[in-house]
Parts: C-alpha cells; sequence; structure tokens
C-alpha cells in the first residue's frame, strides 16, 4: 500500500497545476482562512514555484508536531487509514488533476491532499484530534454503523469544517474547502446554514459529496474539537447499542 514520492516524474503540466491553484488559493484564503493554517503554509515551506517534496514537508512536520506525509495510490480502505492517523501518519496522493479538472474532481489529488490537509498538521490540538478520532474509529472498524458515523465526523471538521476565532472571526480550516475556490467563497456568504458544532447533529448529518454542502460546523478553537473526543465516544457507543438492539 504505501508507495514512494517519484519527483522526478512531474510533468510541466502537473507543475503547472499546483502553481495555478496554488496562485488561486493564496490570492483567496488570506482573510477566509484561519491564521493557523496560513501560518502552516509558511511552516512547511509551500512554494508556488515548486511541487512540495515530501521528505522536505515531513523534515517540517517533524519540528512541529512529529506528523509525517506517506504516499499512497489514492483512496484506502479504512483500517489502513485510521491506522496511520492514528500513529501520526497522513496519507496522501502525489498525482495531480489534468488543466481540463481544476474545479471539481471525484477523487482527490495531491493538491487536495496536501495543500488542503497538511498546513493544518502543525497545529497539535488539531493533529490530536485526529489520532483520537482514528482511535475510537479503529475500535469499531468491523461496524459498518459506526464507521459511517465516524466519518461523518471526520467530514464535517476536517474536510469542511469552520472555525470562529475570537480574535479573526468566522474562517475555514477544512482542506476540503481549502482547495476549493469556490466553495471557499460559498461557505462565509448568506446562502449555507452554519451552526454550533455538535457531535450529535454531525452524526445525524449524512454528507454531501456531489455539491457545496448545505450545512456547515463552527468549532470555537483547536483545542474544542480535541476535548469532544470523550464526547464522541460515548455518542458512538450510544449509536452501535441502539442498532443492535
Amino acid at each position: 500500500m504505501i508507495e514512494k514520492q517519484d519527483y522526478s516524474r512531474y510533468t510541466d503540466e502537473d507543475r503547472q497545476v499546483w502553481q495555478l491553484l496554488f496562485d488561486r488559493q493564496m490570492t483567496l484564503l488570506p482573510g477566509l482562512a484561519s491564521s493557523a493554517y496560513i501560518e502552516g503554509i509558511a511552516k512547511v515551506g509551500f512554494r508556488r514555484d515548486r511541487i512540495p517534496h515530501f521528505d522536505e514537508v515531513n523534515e517540517a512536520l517533524a519540528k512541529h508536531t512529529g506528523w509525517q506525509l506517506v504516499v499512497v495510490p489514492g483512496l484506502i480502505d479504512n483500517k489502513p487509514f485510521f491506522e496511520l492517523l492514528l500513529n501520526k501518519k497522513f496519507p496522501a496522493t502525489t498525482w495531480f488533476r489534468k488543466l481540463a479538472e481544476l474545479d471539481y474532481l471525484e477523487e482527490p489529488d495531491m493538491f487536495h491532499d496536501v495543500f488542503g490537509h497538511v498546513p493544518l498538521l502543525t497545529n497539535q490540538d488539531f493533529c490530536n484530534f485526529l489520532s483520537g478520532l482514528s482511535n475510537i474509529a479503529l475500535e469499531y472498524i468491523d461496524n459498518e454503523w459506526a464507521i459511517e458515523l465516524i466519518s461523518r465526523l471526520y467530514w464535517y471538521t476536517v474536510e469542511f469544517g469552520l472555525i470562529n476565532d475570537a480574535e479573526e472571526g468566522l474562517r475555514i480550516y477544512g482542506a476540503g474547502i481549502l482547495s476549493s475556490s469556490g466553495e471557499s467563497v460559498y461557505c462565509l456568504g448568506e446562502q449555507p446554514l452554519r451552526v454550533p458544532f455538535n457531535v450529535e447533529d454531525i452524526i445525524n448529518t449524512p454528507y454531501i459529496k456531489d455539491k457545496f454542502q448545505e450545512k456547515y460546523f463552527v468549532i470555537d478553537s483547536y483545542r474544542q474539537l480535541y476535548d469532544s473526543l470523550p464526547e464522541v465516544a460515548r455518542v458512538i457507543k450510544k449509536h452501535v447499542s441502539v442498532s443492535m438492539a
């Protein structure tokens, strides 16, 4: 399953895709994205003119949280996915979408995996949440319903979460938004519903894959995510018990 990033295989089109998407998002995100994310971009050394090299990114991450990127071919099964996260390893692809697919891609590519996710891997509370959620998931790895509920929590936080910072106000931290120019603007606009982070509410909200989200959950801090883990464990246990009754 685990592969290596072959940096020599990147094409001129790959480099162009990275630069176009990087420039587009970095024009949009200041003032929209969480400062922890913006600061994380600098911490891991992302540049418009250079596709990230995983070895270099891992050196930077090691200094901040000890997390590492590992190469996977694409979407992987639940068990290896959560096992990697539990062990402070974030799975990422190394292939890029084509120029004709800049705005939407069904399966996450390297721009989503790396530009969207990696900067926040410099934030310890966020990383602790990822590990803790994975630990809960592995307890229920053979229970499809429990994994579905945990996947909703991951979806509405790690992928499509918003944060209401006391100093900054409403900001984006979810990677699915941060790697999408359209949703970066839409999620903070007037149309979607935004509600406070609530574990029970989230697990009762099926996720949406084929269009912008209709509802976003807003945390007050990254520490709130980590502190919610005991409640997550309790709520998942309750729902699993009900489903088996």
